[in-house]
């Protein structure tokens, strides 16, 4: 699964900075590795089914959906989705209990409702245009924050910050996924952020999506001088700009997406290795 990195990165950034503060707990991040992995597969199946039966996937042009396919009865995919998003929340139950921070039951329970109701449900709001919203907060900054969190009882700028940075990335990859999904989407009637703005002005926020976290990875410099590390991530986010730039037709834009998911692994590689490096210099 393409999008799998995604849920790889924010919880190595977010390790990444509870290790400055020497609070690092590998029982805890390998905890919150399975929520983030688990919950990203039960997105990837719930959307499968969800837009499989409402027969958006007809006539997709990117990798082929299971539900959509006849690969698998659509019950049998459904319960797929909830199994994995059942592995979730147990893994994420044993962080409450171990951390006794019961309020994230609600956390929780919002991540699985997000997950389920962006293509889900009789008004899904993927269809409405907020999908890009709600994996910036959930993938980016709940994800990230939320790792650095159960590790430290903290609410650490520097988490914060690289959460935003992460969440650009994140919400990248479902933008340029939507972009090339605008004339398949219209027919079926589902709004996404891209088939409202249209696919130059989606291509522009794209850009800016990409290129942020580059400028944030300067800010970082200022205190962790390591993360001049980061700058090797422009090595991918070169390669999908001209892409972007160039592409012509939805085939395209499946390398884009990619090279997308891996820029946001490799941004949370590089500068996480960046600030612990630091760390240890001390």
């Amino acid at each position: 699964m393409r999008t799998l990195p995604l849920a790889i990165a924010p919880v190595y950034l977010g390790s990444a900075v509870a290790f400055t503060l020497d609070r690092f707990d590998p029982v805890l991040a390998l905890l919150a590795l399975v929520v983030s992995l688990f919950l990203q597969i039960g997105v990837n199946y719930a959307n499968d089914y969800s837009d499989g039966i409402r027969g958006t996937d007809d006539d997709r042009v990117g990798p082929q959906r299971i539900t959509a396919a006849g690969l698998a009865r659509p019950d049998a995919v459904k319960r797929a989705a909830f199994i994995t998003f059942g592995i979730a929340m147990a893994a994420g139950l044993v962080i409450v209990v171990i951390t006794s921070q019961w309020w994230l039951l609600g956390i929780g329970a919002l991540a699985v409702l997000a997950a389920w109701f962006y293509t889900g449900g009789k008004s899904p709001y993927g269809y409405a245009g907020l999908g890009e919203v709600a994996v910036f907060v959930f993938f980016g900054l709940v994800a990230t924050v939320g790792t650095n969190f159960i590790q430290t009882l903290l609410i650490d700028p520097l988490a914060v910050l690289v959460g935003i940075a992460f969440g650009f990335y994140a919400t990248a990859v479902l933008l340029v996924n939507n972009i090339r999904d605008i004339d398949t989407d219209t027919k079926a009637g589902k709004k996404t952020l891209a088939v409202r703005l249209g696919r130059k002005a989606s291509k522009t926020l794209f850009m800016l999506l990409i290129w942020l976290p580059v400028g944030l990875n300067f800010l970082i410099l200022l205190a962790y001088p390591a993360a001049i590390l980061g700058m090797l991530n422009l090595l991918l986010v070169l390669p999908v700009t001209l892409i972007i730039m160039e592409s012509r037709n939805p085939g395209e834009l499946i390398t884009a997406l990619k090279l997308t998911s891996f820029a946001g692994l490799g941004f949370a590689v590089l500068v996480g290795t960046g600030i612990a490096l630091v760390s240890l210099s001390f």
